[in-house]
């Protein structure tokens, strides 16, 4: 099976890296992070409370999500542009933090590639606890200031300064979880996407595969 584990906080570059990555070498692509942003919107929507751990615990199981390139159905409703919301985002974190939310959403993650298998799959924890035996594992990371401006451009109704304070915040919270917390793979590959070209950095994950 032929998994490639994209890894780094909000706004390094994973998605738009995985996804070309994946297009170059024929695979399909995973946005893990959109799995969790799901769950959330499902707790929203269903007025659970995103910190209340045993309620969304229950309710991880009991939904049926399908996540594919930008599309992201939260059973059977199309939620591809309400995940990527203010709200949600707000929220995913503590919903991220959750242990028996992760356990599941990693066994779906793990059947996803299984039945392809293999694919690029990005996010926080795949290179070091859903696919620690991958082919090529990959860590990406920027400057601060270049991920909050390339994140404020994706969320037009909040400030710089905002965007960069939310993801001061988000690292904060995905670095200190108990369960599957950001961190570098030690054997992952780690590239500063800051001042390099998704071209360049594409050949050079593509020249890095056994």
């Amino acid at each position: 099976m032929k998994v490639i584990a994209i890894d780094g906080p909000a706004g390094s570059g994973k998605s738009t890296v995985a996804r070309r990555l994946a297009e170059h070498l024929g695979l399909e692509y995973l946005d893990t992070g959109a799995m969790y942003r799901a769950v959330t919107f499902a707790a929203l929507r269903r007025g659970v409370d995103p910190a209340d751990a045993d309620d969304i615990a229950t309710l991880v199981p009991q939904l049926e999500l399908e996540v594919g390139g930008d599309t992201v159905r939260v059973d059977d409703v199309d939620a591809s542009i309400e995940i990527r919301g203010p709200e949600v985002t707000r929220a995913v974190s503590v919903v991220a933090a959750n242990p028996r939310v992760r356990a599941d959403l990693v066994r779906r993650q793990r059947e996803w590639a299984q039945s392809r298998d293999g694919g690029v799959l990005e996010g926080r924890d795949i290179g070091t606890v859903v696919f620690p035996d991958a082919v090529l594992k990959v860590y990406l990371t920027a400057r601060p200031e270049i991920r909050a401006a390339r994140r404020s451009k994706e969320v037009s109704d909040l400030s710089y300064e905002a965007v960069a304070a939310d993801l001061a915040r988000r690292d904060a919270l995905d670095e200190g979880r108990e369960a599957s917390p950001l961190t570098q793979a030690d054997d992952a590959i780690i590239v500063d996407t800051s001042d390099l070209s998704v071209d360049d950095i594409v050949a050079q994950l593509a020249g890095r595969l056994p």
